[in-house]
């Protein structure tokens, strides 16, 4: 759930995009939203799909399983994934934009910010 919603029980047209952006990166790396062990660690996917961006290791999110797919596609659903679930509502793309992101092969110019719910394990990034 949006972070707006959770905090505020306030729901919006940008709770709609944060959910999206969940599926999205929820596709692309083949894991759950709630935590997975990552190694010796528990993480939450919003928590190492940002982790990987900022750590410009973007590949570790993709599922392996994922062999017949463009990894440049691949890399541009996770950037938008990451604009979606960003913590500030404001900060979120409409959907308007996201469609518009996903039809077209330019570069996006928008940096994605903390996530929400921005896990307490990679509080240092």
């Amino acid at each position: 759930m949006a972070s707006e919603y959770v905090n505020q029980s306030r729901f919006s047209v940008k709770s709609d995009v944060f959910s999206f952006g969940v599926i999205v990166l929820e596709i692309v790396s083949g894991q759950k939203i709630g935590s997975f062990w990552n190694g010796d660690n528990a993480e939450d996917l919003l928590s190492y799909a940002w982790r990987n961006w900022r750590q410009d290791t973007i590949l570790n999110i993709i599922d392996p399983m994922l062999t017949t797919c463009s990894r440049n596609e691949m890399i541009r659903c996770i950037h938008i994934g990451l604009l979606c679930v960003q913590e500030n509502a404001n900060d979120r793309p409409t959907m308007g934009s996201v469609a518009s992101m996903l039809n077209s092969h330019s570069l996006i110019h928008l940096v994605p910010s903390k996530p929400a719910y921005y896990s307490q394990y990679n509080s240092e990034i």
